[in-house]
């Protein structure tokens, strides 16, 4: 067995099969010890909320978080996100600009303040006026100038970010960092805001068995030999895939 980057979502992919998580956790654990795998978390969670699930399901220590949709990274255990990736996130952003424009949707509800990050600005909207309201929404944050993307996820939380980050370029960059090719690189997920994990090249990619109609859909309009749509859920059709790439026996 050779060592390799596994990155994961967290709700309903690593987290909701406590029975395959704790067998997951172990395995993981054990390949990082003896091979020096590296475990990253890619959540859509802020630091207040990953550490309330961390504690809550007694999560295995991670070499790195990436949270907040991409836009933070922290790496060993830090408090501080990771300064050279927050620094390739200002160009084009301008956070007050995004929040000026989106009082023009009254179908935004905004997320809690833990939610709202330096680089990312969360909301709830309703699927119904999905449709309508995000090619607007757009449209006008590029008139204001804001070099920005729409991450709309799960039917109900949408997450405007600067279009250089996401969790996919997140893993990228800890790739770079720690010298794993893509044929070494795992990523795991369940619903819209993981498609730009799996939207990177040669990468292995899991989709557990219980992913959202979104990422169905995607994964149906862009068939790839390097991704696994698992039977089953959670940690189930992680440790199933996981086995399908042979980075487990």
């Amino acid at each position: 067995m050779a060592k390799f980057l596994f990155v994961t979502d967290l709700d309903n992919t690593f987290v909701g099969n406590d029975n395959a998580l704790f067998e997951l956790s172990d395995r993981l654990q054990q390949t990082r010890q003896e091979h020096g795998t590296k475990i990253v978390y890619a959540t859509g969670r802020s630091p207040i909320l990953y550490q309330k699930l961390k504690d809550e399901k007694n999560l295995l220590e991670p070499d790195a978080l990436i949270l907040a949709v991409g836009t933070e990274i922290y790496l060993d255990g830090s408090d501080a996100p990771d300064s050279e990736w927050s620094g390739k996130l200002s160009s084009g952003w301008n956070r007050e600009v995004v929040v000026s424009t989106t009082t023009r949707f009254p179908e935004l509800v905004p997320q809690p303040d833990s939610e709202q990050r330096p680089y990312k600005s969360s909301f709830f909207l309703q699927e119904e006026a999905a449709a309508r309201v995000l090619p607007q929404l757009e449209l006008e944050l590029q008139e204001s100038s804001l070099d920005v993307k729409l991450i709309y996820s799960s039917g109900i939380d949408l997450d405007i970010i600067p279009r250089r980050s996401d969790k996919g370029q997140a893993v990228q960059f800890l790739r770079q960092k720690w010298k794993f090719v893509a044929e070494q690189t795992v990523v795991c997920g369940d619903s819209g805001n993981d498609i730009a994990l799996f939207a990177v090249e040669a990468g292995r990619g899991i989709i557990v068995g219980n992913a959202r109609p979104e990422l169905l859909q995607w994964h149906n309009e862009h068939p790839a030999r390097s991704r696994y749509l698992a039977t089953n859920f959670c940690a189930g059709g992680i440790l199933e895939g996981l086995k399908h790439f042979g980075f487990l026996k």
